[in-house]
């Protein structure tokens, strides 16, 4: 761990705890690493969702019934 880190107690169910731990030792890495990497990438997620979001922001939008008779319109359903 670098010397930036912080501690947290994280209660994990009986199960995922298990898997953490076998995962870790497979990988030859610590559950902390794993644990990190995989709330790094779901943050990522989330901010490229945002990201995504505040593109679309000003495009029209359509009601369902708008939705439904465009895609009719158009021989989709």
């Amino acid at each position: 761990m670098s010397e930036l880190s912080k501690r947290s107690t994280v209660y994990f169910e009986e199960d995922i705890h298990k898997a953490l731990r076998l995962r870790a030792a497979s990988t030859q890495e610590s559950v902390s690493k794993f644990v990190n990497d995989a709330v790094r990438i779901a943050l990522r997620e989330d901010r490229e969702d945002f990201d995504s979001f505040l593109q679309r922001k000003d495009e029209e939008t359509l009601s369902y019934e708008e939705l439904l008779e465009d895609l009719k319109l158009h021989g989709k359903i």
